[in-house]
């Protein structure tokens, strides 16, 4: 297997890139995608709660969804808990919440497939922030999917963002840059 470290440059040949050039394709959007072993027992320990949602609380998963990206922007809020509520209903998607004191302060999705769990959709609502909402629910979905399984965790981030250095910090390392492109004009 090969793993992060084990080679160097983008996985794109400069003449693919100039071809995608000349039709006129744009790059629209970056991200890192980071992967680890999920190996060995481990019991997630914090001081919040974490479980799966029950379909009784979809509305209160999107919104607490929708105020953890609050911080960055009203409109992407507004997005994220409208989007949160076709996640909760898609097939093979787990929904988490963690809880304070019985108060839900931070949401996240994992999805499972072929042994392989990935990791999304966390934010944390502002007030609750910097309180381990974030370690929780990531040692929660790493415990679920071992349960289930899988054997591989993969998450994808902004590159050079809080996130990437987040997930890094917890293991991650960096399989490649994905880039997403799109005819220019349509």
């Amino acid at each position: 297997m090969i793993w992060p470290g084990d080679w160097s440059g983008p996985f794109l040949s400069g003449d693919l890139l100039r071809l995608l050039t000349e039709r006129e394709y744009r790059p629209i959007e970056y991200s890192t995608v980071l992967v680890q072993p999920i190996v060995g027992p481990s019991t997630p320990a914090s001081v919040l709660t974490v479980r799966e949602i029950d379909p009784a609380e979809r509305q209160t998963w999107a919104r607490v969804a929708g105020q953890g990206w609050s911080s960055e922007s009203a409109e992407l809020a507004g997005f994220v808990e409208a989007f949160g509520r076709i996640i909760t209903n898609a097939e093979g998607v787990h929904c988490f919440l963690a809880e304070r004191d019985g108060d839900a302060v931070a949401a996240a999705t994992l999805c499972l497939h072929d042994g392989v769990a990935l990791l999304a959709g966390a934010s944390t609502i502002p007030s609750a922030r910097r309180q381990g909402a974030q370690q929780a629910l990531l040692d929660h979905r790493l415990h679920f999917a071992r349960e289930r399984g899988a054997d591989l965790a993969m998450v994808v981030t902004a590159p050079g963002s809080a996130s990437q250095r987040n997930a890094e910090r917890q293991g991650f390392a960096v399989a490649y840059t994905r880039t997403k492109w799109k005819l220019h004009g349509s």
